[in-house]
């Protein structure tokens, strides 16, 4: 098929060559001899009247125009994928697909359980692939890499619905045997203790560490970590303390000598959300995967 004299087989090996940044890499993922896409890439060339692609070095490099139409390239070829190649219906029962979901390992420790639970009651075939958080994860969404996004509210694209799946508060967690388990958390106590603090990817600041610097909260930071869950092993048999989701302390405690503290003072719920891309709204499996996932917050919110 043709568009304005452009063959739109192309755009798929153009989407790969833009990504890939890579002839033989393209041609492997498209199933195509080195040739042939060498070829597809000519044609390419002569029709926007540009490189595309240049070797610098041992690599290719995208020309201006080829990084213009990398997004926007990809950006057709989703929202023709998801339009016409989507299920109007979707039976979990019967369905062998695979949804791939980003999420932090918070949630994969306190929701994703659940939500396999209540998978597994209406179907033995559905697949799920979860994915760590990255640094601007939107930018998965509009590629069409993942399905969902579960993060916070505040760090939700505006330019794709979402949804709020839970609140939750956050709490102190301390050693059950150490000095600062004996009694309630003074503000003192809590600015002057040594802190174990998780760093997000990309040296975006973790919604606890906004929150804390929004209300002029400083803290004395001697550990950090690139997951929620290591938390609590780095606090206990310690002094120090970690500002941590209360679900996730909660489920810590069970397995570790930590104590649960409220905090000496208030800061915002996180509210945790289900995000998709806007071609998206009407896929028949992910209105089925967000009741899930909507279900699954509720039967495991605190009591």
């Amino acid at each position: 098929m043709r568009f304005n004299k452009l063959d739109l087989n192309l755009l798929v090996a153009l989407d790969h060559l833009l990504h890939l940044r890579s002839v033989s890499g393209a041609a492997a993922h498209m199933n195509m001899t080195q040739s042939a896409m060498s070829n597809a890439l000519l044609r390419l060339r002569d029709y926007f009247d540009d490189d595309l692609l240049v070797k610098i070095g041992r690599r290719l490099e995208l020309t201006p125009r080829g990084e213009s139409l990398k997004d926007a390239v990809r950006d057709v070829l989703v929202r023709v994928e998801w339009t016409i190649a989507t299920p109007s219906e979707f039976d979990p029962a019967k369905s062998d697909r695979q949804f791939t979901i980003l999420v932090s390992d918070y949630t994969l420790a306190t929701l994703i359980p659940q939500v396999l639970t209540l998978c597994q009651g209406v179907s033995q075939t559905v697949r799920f692939s979860f994915l760590n958080q990255v640094d601007a994860p939107e930018r998965l969404l509009e590629r069409g890499d993942v399905d969902l996004l579960i993060i916070p509210s505040e760090f939700c694209s505006r330019r794709h619905p979402f949804e709020v799946i839970l609140e939750e508060e956050f709490c102190a967690i301390v050693w059950s045997r150490g000095k600062l388990a004996g009694g309630k958390l003074s503000r003192r106590d809590f600015v002057e203790a040594s802190h174990v603090v998780m760093q997000p990817p990309g040296g975006v600041q973790s919604l606890e560490s906004v929150f804390f610097k929004q209300y002029g909260v400083a803290r004395r930071v001697d550990v950090t970590t690139y997951s929620f869950s290591t938390m609590p092993l780095l606090v206990a048999g310690t002094d120090r303390i970690a500002t941590v989701h209360r679900r996730l302390a909660r489920q810590a405690e069970q397995a570790l000598p930590i104590k649960i503290l409220d905090l000496p003072f208030r800061i915002p719920k996180m509210k945790q959300a289900a995000q998709w891309h806007k071609y998206r709204s009407q896929d028949a499996g992910l209105i089925w995967l967000r009741e899930v996932i909507r279900q699954s917050a509720e039967d495991g919110a605190p009591k």
